[in-house]
């Protein structure tokens, strides 16, 4: 094995952009690892970190591309050689929708070119310079979405305080997930037209509860992302409450769902609060809070992802929805096999079962020692739930949602670990997605011993979506796979699965009441 960086001098692409190319230019079995990113000092350093920087990396500025390659020596020539022209192809960047086909006009080259009537700017620059572009696009009127990370929360919040005295939106920093008017940007699914609106602070999380209102009849008017950090106490909910107020002055828009890992308690409060003053129905989903006072009026709290979008999905439809499926019959796991290998790709889905699963099987291990090269992933002894797109696991390398190796390493390990008794996988589909990511999990499942551990999955998107949902589910299926409708199903399979409690109740979801701490998976029942 060789390790080989190269420059390119003044070559800029998105970091969507660079982590498609190089999923597709690792695929060679004897490229072990490669890595593109523009050559800031934030991502020189992730690279010195994971042994990947080599002397002429060091050079490297934040205008210049940055490529490591580690494998056999020709394998890494062929990659180095082929950067240029992969990147310059067709359907690169995170606004490579459906939106970005032939009829999208010459490439806009600055802010101050773009079409007079242009109304939204999309952001990807490195995050030193992120601000700057976004202030430019509000002061020439237009909303930003910025999906640049490492800008510092105090720019953050000038940016939102400026965009809410112009009547505009911030969508981000470190925004992932958008659909505005139809039009999905960066990691979104192709749903359904229809009245109801989301706002939220996580990207994946919005994309279940969109996918899951599409399956049951129900459709989306937009999907405003604001960045994982607006909830925080520093930014104040800024985009989400402008969020709230642009849904609820929207004609198209009846119904509006709030989206979110834990805000705050003053933010979530003055949320919720503003959410009871807009007139229509909001159902409002902080993840992993155990909220216990009364919510506002016309507000509902919803404790889960797939009780957020029923409770929503029922307004939208004016009445009951069918009952929820039942939740497939698994083999008791037989001795030594005790212990759940959470696998997901999702952050917000990682989250979620964790906070379901905590109080009903003790402690869990949120984290797992990523291996070294060319080692196997040593897990813990006690239950494991991973987010394998946190930095830790993605330092080098594109995230799971586009590049699946680091989760095929951790699969291959759990399915032959004597210890598991059950393994929970995400398959997230649509734009900005792995062109078919059931099928190199299924590849891993394939090779699986007959005694292994049951897995149970499941795919966020429909059947609109490129990949294609029953396809996805197919694939996994035919592997061997468990699949189930959502993120909260899986987590309530392995709670019946795991737990020792025979007092456990567990039925067919119904629209979610508020829950109690010490009962979640109940609640969700």
């Amino acid at each position: 094995m060789v390790l080989r960086n190269a420059v390119h001098k003044d070559l800029y692409a998105d970091s969507v952009a660079l982590m498609r190319v190089a999923a597709r230019l690792a695929e060679p079995p004897d490229v072990e690892t490669i890595s593109l990113v523009m050559g800031t000092p934030a991502n020189r350093d992730v690279l010195a970190r994971s042994g990947l920087l080599t002397t002429p990396g060091h050079d490297a500025g934040p205008n210049d591309l940055l490529v490591a390659v580690r494998g056999e020596p020709d394998a890494v020539d062929t990659a180095l050689a082929l950067v240029v022209d992969a990147l310059s192809g067709p359907g690169e960047g995170p606004g490579a929708g459906p939106e970005a086909g032939a009829d999208a006009g010459p490439p806009v080259r600055s802010l101050a070119g773009a079409p007079a009537d242009a109304s939204l700017a999309l952001i990807s620059t490195p995050g030193p310079y992120a601000a700057a572009e976004a202030l430019k696009a509000l002061r020439l009127g237009m909303h930003a979405f910025v999906f640049s990370d490492h800008v510092p929360i105090e720019q953050e919040v000038l940016l939102k305080r400026e965009a809410a005295r112009r009547g505009l939106l911030v969508m981000g920093p470190d925004c992932g997930t958008a659909v505005i008017s139809g039009i999905p940007l960066c990691f979104a699914n192709e749903v359904r037209a229809g009245c109801v609106g989301l706002v939220g602070a996580s990207g994946t999380g919005l994309q279940q509860v969109s996918s899951l209102l599409h399956s049951m009849g129900a459709g989306v008017s937009h999907v405003i992302g604001t960045g994982s950090r607006d909830v925080s106490a520093e930014v104040g909910g800024l985009t989400m409450r402008a969020g709230l107020d642009a849904l609820a002055a929207d004609p198209a828009t009846d119904v509006i769902v709030l989206v979110s890992k834990p805000p705050a308690s003053h933010v979530a409060e003055q949320l919720l609060r503003h959410a009871g003053t807009l007139g229509r129905p909001v159902v409002a989903c902080f993840l992993g809070t155990d909220e216990t006072s009364p919510a506002p009026a016309r507000v509902t709290l919803a404790p889960t992802l797939f009780d957020a979008a029923r409770s929503a999905a029922s307004l939208a439809v004016g009445g009951a929805l069918p009952p929820g499926e039942e939740l497939p019959k698994l083999p008791a796991p037989a001795p030594p096999r005790h212990l759940l290998r959470a696998l997901y790709a999702g952050g917000t889905f990682a989250h979620e079962a964790a906070w379901l699963l905590g109080p009903v099987l003790g402690g869990i291990a949120r984290t797992a020692p990523p291996p070294a090269p060319g080692a196997a992933p040593r897990l813990p002894d006690r239950h494991l739930v991973l987010d394998l797109g946190d930095d830790e696991f993605t330092a080098g390398r594109p995230h799971p949602m586009i590049d699946p190796t680091v989760r095929t390493e951790y699969l291959r390990a759990a399915l032959a670990d004597p210890r598991s008794a059950a393994i929970v996988l995400d398959v997230v589909i649509g734009h900005g997605a792995a062109p078919d990511p059931a099928a190199a999990l299924a590849g891993v499942l394939a090779e699986s011993p007959a005694d292994a551990p049951p897995v149970i999955a499941f795919v966020v998107g429909t059947d609109d979506d490129p990949q294609g949902l029953t396809t996805q589910r197919r694939t996994l299926r035919e592997a061997g796979a468990y699949v189930v409708d959502s993120s909260t199903t899986a987590a309530r399979v392995c709670a019946e699965l795991l737990s020792s409690s025979d007092d456990l109740a567990l039925a067919p979801a119904a629209p979610a009441p508020a829950p109690a701490p010490a009962s979640r998976i109940g609640e969700t029942a």
